[in-house]
Formats: structure tokens, sequence, C-alpha cells
């Protein structure tokens, strides 16, 4: 009965192929005459095929009533409003102060690494490790209150302890990044500028870091994105409602008794709106670089 029914389910699926493909025969004509762009189109088509079918089964598996009173609902959306422009706003500010210490240190630890001098490349080796190693989380904390307790110092502000927290760790990464941007450049152009009379100092600013920078811009921009969403852990300082970022505020709408999943989805756009256009960006300037260089 057993190898019956195998052989049944065998037969069936052989059935099913066979009739998509007199299927695709009827728009492709015979599958042995087909053209690398015919069967090109028909991969397509399967590729189309499959996505339809994956949507249809989730639409119908899907529990809309629920979906309409607690993940898009109107109304958790007007509640969840007043916070979501306001903490949009913070995140932005988190974001652009971080990066700003974050490019700060990141192009000082680039040129110790670079540095002839020993000690140099020791510290900057030994910072560079310690900031991968460890979570963002971790020294967020660390930055909030284990820094002022040990050192007796008061850092002023959630913006700050956030700029200085994000910052200090997004560096690590993006001095590896400007590091191997630098080291790019053509030795050429460094030679030509200093045949010129430029010092070291204005070669170095004026013809090795923006080539470097215009180099790494991919990575520099995956590094703002990963800062905009790293301002979530920010929450662990303890906010006050003025300071909500993105994902606290939806965290404190999640209570509301209709829509409070409505909230994640509201938050998760607005993250979109920042990254998305800043990638569109970004890449609109890669490709004008690429058109100038070759021309």
């Amino acid at each position: 009965m057993a190898n019956k029914r195998a052989t049944g389910d065998a037969t069936g699926a052989s059935a099913a192929v066979a009739a998509a493909q007199t299927g695709f025969e009827d728009i492709l004509g015979p599958r042995s005459r087909w053209t690398p762009k015919q069967r090109s189109r028909a991969g397509q088509l399967i590729q189309y095929a499959l996505i339809a079918a994956v949507v249809l089964v989730v639409a119908l598996l899907a529990n809309w009533e629920t979906i309409s009173h607690q993940i898009l609902s109107i109304e958790g959306l007007k509640k969840a409003g007043p916070l979501i422009w306001p903490a949009m706003q913070r995140t932005l500010l988190y974001t652009v102060s971080a990066f700003a210490v974050s490019v700060c240190l990141a192009v000082v630890l680039a040129l110790m690494k670079l540095s002839k001098v020993r000690l140099n490349r020791v510290l900057a080796t030994g910072y560079i490790e310690f900031f991968r190693g460890i979570p963002a989380l971790l020294w967020i904390m660390a930055v909030a209150y284990g820094i002022p307790l040990a050192l007796g110092v008061k850092i002023p502000g959630v913006t700050l302890k956030a700029a200085i927290a994000l910052g200090m760790v997004s560096a690590a990464y993006l001095a590896e990044s400007l590091r191997a941007g630098i080291q790019a450049v053509p030795k050429g152009q460094i030679e030509a500028a200093h045949s010129l009379g430029m010092s070291h100092a204005k070669t170095l600013r004026l013809v090795v870091l923006p080539q470097a920078i215009r180099i790494v811009l991919p990575p520099l921009t995956n590094e703002i994105i990963l800062l905009t969403k790293d301002t979530s852990l920010v929450y662990v300082i303890g906010l006050t409602t003025a300071d909500y970022e993105l994902t606290k505020a939806a965290r404190e709408s999640l209570a509301a008794p209709v829509g409070g999943l409505t909230s994640l989805f509201a938050i998760g756009a607005c993250y979109l709106l920042i990254t998305v256009p800043l990638s569109m960006v970004v890449r609109r300037m890669e490709r004008t670089g690429n058109e100038r260089a070759n021309r």
C-alpha cells in the first residue's frame, strides 16, 4: 500500500512538472528550440510564480482581524504619533553627534596605526581590538555609570553620553576602513605633493584624506546606518520622555489595549526613512565619482 501511495505521489508530481513544462512550451515554444534568452525568461517566470504563491499563502493564513486591530490600527497610530516625531528628532541628534565623535577618533586612530612609532601602533591596535570585542550596550552603561563613578566626574546630558559611548565604539570599526583607504591612495600623488613643497600635514589634509574618504564611502555609510540603529541602546542610560529615541517610544506604546503593535511598524518605517535615502544618496555619489574617474 505504501509503495502504491509513493508511486501515486511520484506520478502526480511528474504530471505537475509535465503540465508546467507544457505551459512554458505553449508560451516559449518547444523546449529543445529555446534560445538562451527564452531560457532566462522561463527562469524569471518560475521565480515570479513562486513569489506569487508564497504571497498568496501568507495572505490566506494571516489573521486579518487581529492585524487590523493590533498591528495596522489607525487608533494606535494616533496614540503613538505624539511620541514618534520628537523621538525621530532625538534619534537623528544621537546619530549625528556620535558620528562626529567617531570620525574624529577614527582619523586619529588610523594615523596612529600607520605611524612609524611603535607605541602609537600598539595603542591604536589595543583600542580597536578592545572596542570591537565588547558589546556596545556594555560600554554605554560604563560611560553612563561606571566612568563617572570611578573618576568622580559628571557627564551632562543624554546626548553627550550617547555621543561619547557610541562614537568611541564606532571609531574602532571606522578607523580600520580609513586606514585601508589611506593606504589605497597612490604613493605617486603623495610624492608629487611633496615635490610641490607641501608639508606632510598639508599633503595629508588636502591630498590623502579627501581621496581616502571617497574610497571608504560605502563602509562610511554602513557605519552611519549602524549608528542610527545602535541609538536604540541608549535606553539603558535612563531616559525621560523628552529624551526618548525611536525604539523607546515604541516600547512605551506597546501597552496600549488597541493598536499596541502599530507603533513597532511605525518606528520601523521611521528608521527606513532615515537609512534608505542615505543609502540612495551615497550610491548616487559613488556613481558620480566613478563617472568622473573614468573620464
